[in-house]
């Protein structure tokens, strides 16, 4: 019927289309697949979470890590049923209330612990926020406590869970990924023993587990860690004249801390605990440099806001260091001259039943301690009709609850000192040091109160006199529409660090804020240029320059310094610059227990001048290459073996049919 050519030919044809089919019969279900990251994001789904990392003090190590050098892959189960697992080792989803039990279950059983492959915490569905969930301790920081009762439990609810060890990857999962994780866990779960199985892939190696380095010691020395650190910033309002020949006045210190701390690195608001403080305290500067005549008030108001204090309260700390060593940092400010200390603390859940009260925290009793409560007793009284009222603490309590002004009476026992805050005997915020410390847990009218009632009595303290002038007093008023704003900009992502007064200022490097310290970077002596102050130092800085330099502001553009020695250069970063007179400073934070030297970190010996440096966890976090979490599909391992052998089958018929084609092909051209 066909001539030998031809037969050879059409066999020859049919054999390049059966190699052409098979390779179509793979491509066409990946038709739409171009490239090799295609074909990545095909078989991985990214995870977006936010991790607990490792970090480590002269003791040891906190937090959480890949327990080796090699990403970590399991199945996923949801918590309720990894009891019945067989499995050596598995991830586990965990819903956020049940969180502090797993892992305390976790810490007091290494059986249990080595079948942990990972933890994957649902962030949605807390259902009972009457329970509170905070992972810091009872007691925070008791070894600063300035009194011997440390046993004293400020903070209820702590569980401690964020100062243990873990030797898994922790991640906290977005809204979608917990619903992407629970449909996946369920799968896993209803195909028991059966394939395929979605697992869970953890890249959360971090170098110091890789350098075996254990301590802050070790790894500052392998250089396999950073201390933890960033910037504080002070102010003072009139500026400081340095060169004036009149004497200094007695100066009134106002602070405030900008960082919190939480068990997920990356999800640290930290609303009512500090940054209500904060807020109120940028609330109150503005009110006050509306004030004319400041330069006639008989005491210097000089405002400090600290960041580190979660972490050793490494902002005050360093702070009265400089400021004992006269270093360039606090330049024209005289720490003898320093008569009281006020600090802002948690002042955003003041409100309740329609009235705001706070309580003032005292070391102890002094003439000038009582005079300025008295101050704020008569701003309360100022106020009239709106309900803000002002409580001296319990006398039970053992002291002042943790905060900055801890420091200053452990270096000066002697410091009259009082801590504004929204509670009496232990803290009302049940998230303490938790990322659900966010702007619901707090009402912007509490922090306006608390900012207006410190404006007045710092102008009272400062005005010195018995005959106040009451019509200035009563024109002191809070613009509660910039506090509604900076709680939005500094509490929320949206709009976050793109808000209209951040954008004013400097140029965010994120939009969503997180108030953990970080690193310290820079070189300690470039600390009035820093180049990694975060987002928060500099907004905070900008701001106060900004305030406290009243109306005497420049039309003159600048870009890192101004010609006059007396000037700053404010919203540097924009093309809104402008050299104001202001004495703002950036102070460094860090361990006092540390000195950079030969381009490297260094631990110094305890010394006896400085009690709380004897204490000092000096705290570091390791470095890390890539942090991700992906899942994806595996099959079994007969599945796996099937398509290689069809693979191999394929390919050993192509090249029969090539063969044979080929013979066909060279008698015919022979017989032809």
């Amino acid at each position: 019927m066909f001539a030998p050519l031809d037969r050879a030919l059409i066999l020859f044809i049919i054999s390049v289309l059966l190699v052409v089919g098979s390779f179509c019969l793979v491509a066409g279900e990946t038709n739409t697949l171009e490239s090799v990251p295609d074909l990545e994001k095909a078989m991985y789904i990214n995870v977006e979470g936010y991790p607990c990392v490792r970090l480590l003090n002269l003791s040891g190590e906190i937090g959480c890590s890949n327990p080796g050098q090699k990403k970590i892959v399991a199945p996923v189960f949801r918590l309720g049923k990894i009891d019945k697992l067989l499995f050596h080792s598995f991830a586990v989803l965990v819903p956020l209330e049940e969180l502090e039990s797993f892992l305390l279950r976790v810490s007091s059983n290494p059986k249990f612990a080595q079948r942990i492959a990972g933890v994957l915490v649902e962030a949605t569905g807390f259902k009972n926020r009457s329970l509170g969930f905070s992972p810091d301790e009872k007691f925070p920081q008791a070894e600063f406590a300035p009194y011997p009762n440390v046993s004293f439990q400020w903070n209820p609810r702590g569980s401690g869970i964020m100062w243990n060890h873990y030797d898994f990857p922790v991640f906290l999962l977005s809204a979608e990924s917990a619903k992407l994780l629970q449909e996946m866990a369920t799968k896993n779960e209803n195909n028991f023993k059966a394939y395929p199985s979605t697992v869970a892939e953890f890249d959360l190696v971090m170098q110091t587990t890789k350098a075996e380095t254990r301590d802050s010691a070790s790894c500052l020395k392998k250089q396999s860690c950073l201390p933890l650190g960033g910037y504080s910033v002070w102010s003072s309002l009139p500026p400081i004249k340095t060169t004036s020949v009149e004497p200094p006045k007695s100066i009134i210190l106002v602070m405030a801390a900008m960082d919190s701390g939480s068990f997920f690195r990356d999800v640290s608001f930290g609303a009512d605990s500090p940054l209500s403080g904060l807020i109120a305290l940028l609330a109150a500067v503005d009110a006050l440099s509306h004030v004319s005549n400041l330069n006639e008030l008989k005491k210097q108001l000089v405002f400090a806001v600290f960041t580190g204090e979660a972490w050793g309260y490494l902002g005050s700390r360093r702070f009265l260091l400089e400021l004992e060593l006269g270093e360039d940092s606090l330049k024209g400010l005289n720490g003898s001259m320093i008569e009281q200390v006020l600090e802002i603390g948690s002042v955003g859940k003041g409100l309740s039943e329609g009235k705001t009260t706070f309580f003032a925290h005292s070391g102890h009793d002094t003439s000038s301690t009582n005079e300025m409560l008295d101050a704020l007793k008569k701003a309360s009284l100022s106020l009239g009709s709106d309900n803000v009222n002002i409580k001296k603490a319990d006398v039970s309590n053992p002291g002042v609850p943790p905060s900055s002004l801890m420091s200053f009476l452990r270096k000066n026992s002697s410091v009259s000192g009082v801590v504004l805050e929204d509670f009496d005997t232990f803290f009302i915020n049940k998230f303490y040091h938790s990322h659900l410390d966010d702007p619901s847990n707090i009402n912007s009218s509490s922090i306006a109160a608390a900012a207006i009632m410190v404006a007045r009595a710092l102008y009272i303290l400062a005005s010195d006199s018995p005959h106040l002038n009451l019509i200035t007093l009563n024109s002191i008023k809070v613009n509660v529409s910039l506090v509604e704003e900076l709680v939005e900009c500094l509490l929320t992502c949206e709009p976050g660090f793109s808000c209209d007064i951040v954008k004013q200022f400097i140029s965010p490097s994120n939009v969503c804020p997180s108030h953990y310290v970080g690193v310290f970077v820079d070189l300690p002596s470039e600390t009035q240029h820093p180049q990694y102050a975060d987002d928060t130092s500099r907004f905070v800085w900008n701001f106060l320059a900004d305030r406290s330099s009243g109306s005497q502001k420049t039309a003159i553009p600048c870009k890192v310094d101004c010609h006059n020695p007396a000037d700053v250069c404010v919203a540097a970063e924009t093309e809104s610059s402008r050299c104001v007179t202001s004495t703002t400073r950036y102070v460094p934070s860090y361990s006092t227990r540390l000195k950079f030297e030969g381009n490297s970190w260094h631990i110094l010996p305890p010394n006896t001048s400085d009690p709380l440096g004897l204490v000092d966890p000096v705290w570091t976090e390791s470095y890390w290459n890539t942090i991700g979490l992906r899942v994806y599909t595996v099959q079994s391992s007969a599945y796996d073996n099937l398509i290689l052998l069809i693979g191999i089958v394929i390919t050993v018929a192509t090249y029969i049919a090539t063969l044979v084609a080929r013979t066909f092909l060279l008698k015919a051209l022979k017989h032809d």
